[in-house]
């Protein structure tokens, strides 16, 4: 096992960070490391709002759902699915790429590549010993923060990622058994195993809540997200990507 390995399989978020910002160099060399990722078709369909005003910070905070530590953390960066370039680029050239710009594809071709960016910063800032934490509140209410970054036709805030230095390290949360993420040839589908690695699963996850609460939750992880399932979340989405002109065919 390699460093890089190591620091993968060492993740855990951080919601608590020092005052310490961020320097001009670590900020350059983390959205280095976002543009190294790969990119379908080249396309690069992507933009990274870098957010330091600390008024901005705390209004996303607010609309992420009163996280604190959106406001206070030694960087908060906004990833978009960007195509303002690529319209531009087609208009100045005369081309229509209406119909490509608005399908389903393209669509899930920004998302990707910005995830992929994210998480190529995410390996990153680890590795120089930062913190980090994924943001996906800001979803919340996406007209109020389009309007709050002025963002421009086809430019659509999809997710934060707040980086800095860790305050107190949270402990490890055990992921998924191996045997539940990765099938090889065909999908799995013995029930049996299925549910023993479940089980498993369920008792390891309440065993992790137990000892970081000191006994005050307990709850298993298909009890948990069974419970998150039930509701539906931000349902304004659907309506609310197609007003922006993604997503529609």
């Amino acid at each position: 096992m390699n460093q890089t390995i190591e620091t993968i399989l060492d993740h855990r978020s951080i919601r608590s960070f020092t005052d310490q910002p961020l320097t001009k160099e670590e900020i350059r060399l983390l959205v280095e490391s976002a543009q190294g990722a790969s990119t379908s078709s080249y396309i690069q369909a992507y933009s990274i709002i870098g957010v330091t005003e600390q008024s901005k910070k705390r209004k996303l905070a607010a609309l992420a759902g009163d996280q604190p530590y959106v406001e206070k953390n030694g960087h908060l960066f906004v990833f978009c699915i960007d195509l303002f370039r690529h319209h531009k680029i087609a208009r100045e050239k005369g081309e229509d790429i209406q119909a490509s710009l608005e399908g389903t594809e393209i669509f899930m071709v920004g998302l990707i590549d910005a995830a992929l960016a994210a998480q190529n910063m995410a390996v990153a800032a680890e590795s120089m010993g930062l913190g980090i934490c994924y943001i996906g509140g800001i979803r919340n209410n996406l007209e109020k923060v389009c309007e709050l970054l002025e963002t421009p036709e086809y430019v659509l805030p999809l997710f934060g990622l707040v980086v800095g230095h860790p305050a107190n390290r949270s402990a490890k949360k055990p992921r998924l058994p191996l045997e539940h993420v990765y099938h090889e040839n065909t999908y799995s589908l013995d029930q049996e195993d299925f549910h023993k690695a479940l089980t498993d699963y369920d008792k390891t996850i309440s065993s992790y809540y137990e000892n970081r609460t000191n006994g005050k939750r307990t709850d298993q992880w298909t009890e948990q997200i069974t419970r998150h399932l039930k509701q539906s979340q931000r349902t304004y989405l659907n309506q609310f990507v197609k007003e922006k002109g993604f997503n529609k065919s």
